[in-house]
Parts: C-alpha cells; structure tokens; sequence
C-alpha cells in the first residue's frame, strides 16, 4: 500500500529583528510560535556576508532565555539598561534577499502582506510592503559616493507591487505539476535520513503527539516534500543565492511578479473558486521598446504563464477536492528583432538585429516549452498580414519559416501547430465577428491540449455523453485528465490583442473545466452571465496588470471594444491611455530597465566595471554569447533536449525519472507533524479570529456582486442577462466614484492611490455608474432647499416609500387591501384557529415520545443518544408494502383488500 505525500510548509512565517553594535539576531517561527529559529548576521564586516545558522529548533521559552542572556550580555554595564543592549529594529514576515552594490550588504524584509488568494488550504499573499536594512555597523562602513544613487534605483522596483509569495504552496509551478508531484511513488526513491536532518527529526518526535502509539497501532507516515522551484518565474533568486546553501531551507521564501486573483462563483449556493495566477519570467525581462524578441538562451521577452484554477470550495483537501487548471504562454516572437526609440515615433520601425537561416534561437525557446508543457505547442500569431508599410508582417515572414524548419525533424504527432490570424483586419470589417472566430480558434485549441483535472469522469459524462467532450485531448490518468501542450499566444506588444485571444481561450476552457466538475450540462458558456462578467473582469484586471508592467499603461482595447459594445466615452479613454503608455515609453522605461536589471542582479555593480547608467545599453548584459564563445554548440537538426522525445505528449519535468527525483527532498514524517498539517495551518484553532474578517468573506462574490437584487429572478450564474440587469449597475446608483473602484476586489492592477487613469479604465458598467453618479453628487452638494407645501412634500414622501417597498416585494404594501381580500383572510385565519385547537386533557410527558439515553460515563456530561421511537406493527406494515410497491412488488392481495377494492368500484362506476 502506497503512502499519501504532502507540500511541506515553511517553519518560518514570522520573523523579528535585533540588533546589537556587532550582530544581528533574526528570530523566525511558525505560525502558531511553537518552534524558532535563529540566524546570526555578523555586523563587523564591511563588506562580506557573515551569516551562521545553527540549524536547531528552539522552544519558545528558550528563545526567550536566549534573547535575555544577549540583551544582558551586550550592556556596558552591568545593571545598565539602555540602546547599548540587544533592540528590536524590525517585525517581518519574510526575507527578499541580501544585495551590495559598492559598499556592504543590506538584507530586504518583507514587513507588510495581504491575502490574496487561497488554493486548496495554501494560503497566497502579495508583498505589500518591504524594508531594506544596512548590515554593517556604522564604525566600520567604508563609503562610496555613488551608493545612495544605486540604492535609489533598486528602490525603483516597487516590491508592493504585484509580487506574490506563499508559505506551502510553490507559487513558480503550476497546479498540475505541484499535484502530480503528491502521486509519484516515493516508496522507490526515499532515502536514510540526512544527517543535518536527524536531530531536528528526533527533537520534533518528541514533540509531537500520535494517538496511535499507545493502542498498539502503526504510526501514520506521510512523505513530506520539498521542491526546487522553477528558477525562471522566480524574482529573488539571485537575492537568495548566496545564501541558499547556508541557511535551512524554511529561511528562503521565493517571490514571483506578475498578477493573482481569486473570485467566488455561487452556483445556487455552492461556493466554487475562480484563481487566476500570472507568472512573468525573470529571463531577459524588461520594459516595452526596450525587450524585444529573445536572447541567446531563447528567453523571449514579456513571457508571462498563466493559469486559470477552478475548485470545488466546498473541499479544501488536494487528495479529496476537486481541481482543475488550465494553463496558456504569451511571450514575444523568439527572433533576434528589436525597435529603435530614439527617434521619438509612437510606432518606431521593426528591424531584426541578427540573420537566423537554421532558427537557433527559436529551437531554444521551443525546447524549453516542450520541457514544460509537452506538446503539441500551439502558435498563435495574432500581427497584422496586410499593411501599407510593412511593418509588423516582418516578423510573420520570419516565424513561419523558423517553425517549418523545426517542425521537419520533428515526429508528425509531436509538431509545432502554426495559427496565423490578422485580428486587427477582422476588427476593422463590420461584417466580421471577431470573437466568433477567436471561439472557433479557442475551441480547437482546447480540444488539442486538453485540461488538468485531479478526478476521473463522472457517470452522468457516460450516461448524457456531449459530443464536445469525447473529442477532448490532453492525456488521460488513472486519477484524471492531464494538460499536453499549450497555447502560445503573441501580437507586436502581447498586451491588447493577446489579452482578449487569451480570454476567449480561458473561457471556453471554463466551460469544460466546469463541466468536468459536474456544475453545467453541457461544456458551453454564454457572454452577459454572471459568471463570465465576472471571469472578464478578472481577466481584466489582469491584462491591466501585464499591460502596467510591460507597456506603462493599462489595456487600451478591451473586450468590449472587440464586441463593439464599448460606450462612446471608451475612445477618449483609449486615448488617454496611448498618451500614457506613449510618455511612459519615451520617458520612463530606461530608468525602469535599470532597475529590472539591477534587482534581478543582471548587472552587479563593481569598482572596475562602468556604472550601469555610463552603459550606452545593456544588449550585452542579457546576451552572454557575447562576452564569451559557447562551450557547447546544439545540433541545427536534434534541437531538443535529451530524454524529451521519449515521453511527448506528456511535458518531461512531470516525468518520476531519476534526473526531476533529485530536485525533490523526501522527508517521512508523522500525519500529525506541523510542518505538513495544511489543517492546522488554514483553520488555526489556536488563534481568536472574527468570521466577518476571513479571507473568503471579503472576496469578489458573482451573488453579490453580479446577481440581480430584485426578486423572481433566476439565481443561476448561467442565466443570460441584460446589461442594466447586473447587480453592478444595480449598485452602481447608489455609489460614488471612489466606492465602484473599490468594488473590484481584485483591482492589484492599480496603484494604490486610485489616478484618473486608473479611473478611467474601468469596465463599461463602471464607466456608465461614473457618469451617473457625477451628476448626483453634483446635485448633492449644491445647498439650495426647495419650497415644497407640506401636502406635495408628504405625497412626495408616500411614493417614495411606495417605490422602495414595490422594488424588493413586487407589491405595494402601504395600500389598504379590498374588502373582498380581507373577507377571504379572515375565513381562512378562522380554519386555522379551529384546526389547531386541541383539548389536552392529560399531561404530556416528554420522556414518553423522546428516549434520551446517556452516553458518557460522567454524569456532568450532556450527550445523549435518541431512541428511535416506537412505530405500532399495523403502520409498519403499511410502510413496508408502499416500499416495495415503489421497488415493483406488489404484495398479495388479502380477503380486506379485495373488499374494499369492490366497494371502491361500486361507488366510483356504478
């Protein structure tokens, strides 16, 4: 029998700071404080890293003697208490990592977080705000004239800005990966115990308490997991990296940049979770003009994973619930190409930097995706094929090539599907629907690579089998559907267009991902429901998101302005936001560049080299085939990597071989072990928490949010509605401009101080609630009182609460009722009086109808068990046989029966 595994969670959720003259004391624990561990960082260094851990586990009444003896330790002065003691500097929830640039090193904090999301019990928080901390003490700090600037620049990063950490759940993997990972057989891989681990083992056996062990019972062993994470998504890597191998593994906590979001979908009460997790790759990232194409290793530009999660919230469990995840890539086209900004044009001209005739770096971005996602990969081209200038159809003429040359040495079956498709020529033509065709698109691509889903079909799939559904891909599973392939979208930017393909794709995949969870009868979703206004709004938050990063803007063309249903305040909105992302471009994107690369440690600033703002560009920084020959070159014909062909359709990294089992760490560990009990970690019953103030509470509800206030309306989240139906523009009355931005629980997109662009590119109920809503608080705050007679003023009054009585009833309630009305109520009140009266002659005992029995031996207790009650035998009888008349058997007719039946036709037919 094979053991269940599970996701370690970090040991160190919290963490304070303390300083003395010559060290610094970092204090970590868990979440519920029962165990601590501390690092010491060395202060007399000037400019070296000092770091020691002890790797033990303290109690909490240890620490505190620990931190006494310090404090006591470091006064001048016996007796004395002052500053010269051990002081608290700071609280966090986790370490960034450590950064010098020409002088020490600084450590950045994480002080501040907030909840965004919850999968499966794993909790998703986003940074919020941080703190950095110079490490060496002032004595011995050597000065540098320019380390204020270089400090100003990686401050440019705004780490409270859209990135996202978790303690249990390893944010740069997606969800079918992380929960394949709990189904491989660890029993063939799992190892002695590490020596560094032993005595952390035997400590925490003594610690914890098993229920089994005094009854003789076996020990209940899971396999806790510790997984490297998937360095392309993650930010902090090289932050972390020079202490990675020092410290234990519960220090690092690795933060991803992009966007997440988490909506609650009530289907007829039954909560089911909507995520939407956007992962931007750390590989030559970068601001709009300035990354362009890829580099050498194959890295493309603005490639940004995401993945939609769908789950029955109704369990929190990863083996019991049910998840479902489907993931799609936007990235720029893997060519050598680049655009010239210096001559101040809001569109400068494509040109491509290097000639490619055998599509080098193509192959490198293609194998990396064939390692990740399986095959078949799924191109869809979205730039424009007619143009007068040619202009974005060079790239077109350079891709399709570069993919038909790799595709000739690849088997059939395991190919690079190429989909070209003009959208902007399509949005141009009134005859064309342009979200049509993208459905048809979105529908085949889904077919082809199917969708991860963590059970198997249900028996209604069998019983009313839907044609959409026996067509669909993907690779099945003893436990499920499996994920092959992906959809790789891109346009020139990968911002507007890419947006809306990729929200028709994640739609339809919605529809089967809900469908595969039993919710729908049949895998098809319908625009102006509440559940895809809701999934649009979260897609729009996320375009903003990307767009923000990437361009310096927010979206400009939404899905509204490709369903032409936009009002006619959208255009000056999509100005606006040319104009912004036009400045942002020609303005603020260098000085953006240099921060991306200084934080990502691309540059390392040293004494020797030119400061990162004397580089006339930074071309060689990302392109390391320029400062050194390659060691190795990779065959123009087998451009893959070794072992991937073997395993296709199903992604390599997901494969149990001996080469993905060395980057797991497989620790066996009690079931009750706090390092693996997700129970404890979600719920914490050990702390007082007020239920209003709970995560799923506050998130974006479609019931609230969407549904319609007003009664007899269908609560289904499926049912079509008209714009002016949602219970947004419902509310939208009632408030003001600043309380509809507030609204949209997952605004991460925004900065927080809400600018007029911010705004302004709400969706379309918004943008009709805001111009309502200026003329009422015009009216409002105009302090002239109209001269009314009292006689209007109270009839005035009457209507009014006529109105707001007739909206939620649907009737009048202040009119008198007719007469002919109350005469039938009063007869009928007069039934019911004459029904329920009862002469009770006799007192009734409750001990006769009700049997409690005691069940505990201790007469404090007040548990007992109910008798069933006492049924006479000719009822029982007369139960028996309508049960089994419902089952078709029909019991025999006795002498009774047959007399009554005969005096039952007598009466009825003659």
């Amino acid at each position: 029998m094979s053991q269940s595994a599970a996701t370690s969670i970090s040991g160190i959720q919290k963490m304070v700071l303390y300083e003395t003259r010559a060290r610094y004391f970092l204090v970590g624990t868990n979440q519920a404080q029962t165990k601590h561990r501390v690092l010491k960082i060395d202060r007399t260094e000037p400019k070296d890293l000092v770091i020691i851990d002890d790797k033990h586990v303290y109690s909490q009444q240890e620490v505190r003697e620990l931190l006494g003896r310090l404090d006591l330790g470091n006064r001048t002065k016996i007796g004395q208490k002052g500053s010269s003691g051990l002081s608290r500097a700071v609280s966090a929830f986790g370490i960034v990592g450590f950064v010098r640039f020409l002088e020490g090193y600084y450590i950045v904090l994480i002080t501040k977080r907030r909840k965004m999301a919850d999968i499966g019990g794993h909790s998703i928080y986003k940074v919020e705000d941080t703190s950095m901390i110079y490490i060496p003490n002032d004595s011995v700090r050597v000065s540098h004239p320019d380390e204020a600037r270089y400090v100003r620049i990686f401050q440019n990063v705004d780490l409270s800005s859209n990135f996202y950490f978790s303690y249990s759940y390893d944010l740069s993997h997606s969800l079918q990966y992380n929960l394949t990972l709990l189904q491989r057989p660890y029993e063939l891989w799992t190892s002695p115990t590490i020596p560094a681990e032993e005595e952390v083992q035997t400590q925490s056996k003594q610690d914890s308490f098993d229920i089994f062990e005094d009854e003789g019972l076996p020990t209940q062993v899971v396999y806790g997991l510790q997984n490297e994470p998937y360095y392309k998504y993650v930010w902090n890597g090289k932050l972390l990296e020079r202490v990675k191998d020092i410290v234990h593994h519960d220090w690092l906590m690795y933060i991803i940049h992009g966007f997440c979001g988490q909506s609650k979908l009530l289907i007829y009460g039954r909560p089911v979770h909507i995520t939407l997790i956007a992962r931007r790759s750390s590989k030559f990232a970068g601001t709009r003009f300035l990354k362009r194409g890829a580099n050498c290793e194959g890295d493309v530009a603005n490639e940004v994973e995401t993945e939609q999660i769908i789950n029955d919230a109704a369990v929190m469990s990863f083996t019991a619930g049910s998840y479902s995840s489907y993931v799609q890539v936007r990235g720029s086209v893997p060519l050598y190409w680049s655009q010239d900004i210096s001559t101040m044009m809001p569109k400068p001209p494509i040109r491509l930097d290097q000639a490619d005739p055998y599509a080098h770096v193509a192959a490198l971005h293609f194998d990396q995706m064939l390692q990740r996602f399986g095959s078949p990969i799924i191109i869809l081209n979205l730039v424009k094929k007619r143009e007068k200038r040619k202009h974005e159809k060079i790239l077109s003429e350079e891709l399709y090539p570069a993919v038909v040359n790799l595709n000739q040495f690849l088997p059939p079956e395991n190919c690079i599907d190429y989909i070209a498709w003009d959208m902007a020529r399509y949005t141009k033509s009134k005859l064309c629907n342009v979200l049509d065709r993208l459905s048809m698109i979105a529908e085949n691509v889904v077919k082809r690579t199917g969708f991860y889903i963590n059970r198997s079909d249900f028996y209604c799939h069998t019983v009313r089998p839907d044609d959409r559904w026996g067509d669909l891909g993907g690779h099945i599973t003893a436990s499920g559907r499996v994920q092959t392939g992906v959809l790789r979208t891109n346009c020139v930017d990968c911002l507007d267009r890419t947006n809306t393909a990729q929200f028709m794709v994640g739609k339809c995949a919605l529809a089967y991902q809900l469908f595969a969870l039993g919710m729908i009868d049949k895998p098809k979703l319908q625009f102006d429901t509440d559940c895809v206004r809701l999934f649009e709004e979260l897609y729009e938050d996320h375009g903003d998101t990307l767009s923000l990063q990437y361009g310096g803007s927010q979206l400009v063309h939404r899905v509204k302005t490709y369903r032409k249903i936009a009002p006619w305040t959208q255009h000056s909105k999509d100005i606006m936001q040319t104009l912004s992302r036009y400045y942002s471009n020609a303005f603020s994107d260098a000085d953006r560049q240099d921060a991306i690369n200084l934080f990502l440690q691309v540059y390392q600033p040293s004494e020797s080299k030119p400061h990162l703002w004397e580089l006339p560009t930074d071309f060689y920084l990302h392109q390391k085939n320029t400062m050194a020959l390659p060691q190795d070159r990779r065959s123009y014909t087998l451009w893959w990597s070794a072992g991937i062909l073997s395993y296709l359709p199903v992604p390599y990294d997901e494969v149990p071989c001996e080469d993905n089992m060395k980057k797991i760490k497989v620790k066996r560990v009690n079931r009750f072990e706090e390092s693996i009990d997700i129970y404890t970690e979600f719920f914490r019953p050990y702390e007082l928490t007020s239920f209003d103030d709970t995560f799923c509470i506050a998130m974006t509800n479609s019931a609230r949010e969407f549904m319609p206030k007003t009664v007899g309306v269908d609560p289904s989240p499926f049912t079509v509605r008209k714009p002016e139906e949602t219970g947004k523009s419902v509310l939208g009355n009632k408030s003001s401009k600043e309380e509809t931005l507030l609204q949209r629980k997952t605004a991460a997109s925004a900065p927080p101080p809400p600018s007029e662009e911010a705004i302004s590119s709400t969706s379309e109920d918004d943008s009709e609630d805001d111009r309502d809503d200026e003329g009422s608080v015009s009216q409002r705050s105009t302090p002239i009182k109209l001269l009314i007679e009292s006689g209007e003023s109270t009839r005035i009054q009457e209507e009014m609460q006529q109105q707001s009585a007739k909206e939620p009833y649907g009737l009048n309630l202040a009119e008198f009722p007719a007469e002919k009305d109350l005469f039938i109520y009063e007869r009928f009140a007069h039934l019911g009086e004459s029904q329920h009266r009862v002469e009770r002659t006799e007192h009734i005992n409750p001990a006769n109808i009700l049997c409690l029995e005691p069940v505990s031996c201790f007469p404090e207790d007040s548990i007992y068990s109910v008798s069933p009650p006492q049924v006479v035998r000719d009822s029982r009888e007369e139960f028996e046989s309508h049960v089994l008349t419902g089952q078709g058997q029909v019991r025999v007719l006795c002498r009774e029966d047959m007399l009554m039946y005969r005096e039952y036709v007598k009466n009825r037919y003659m």
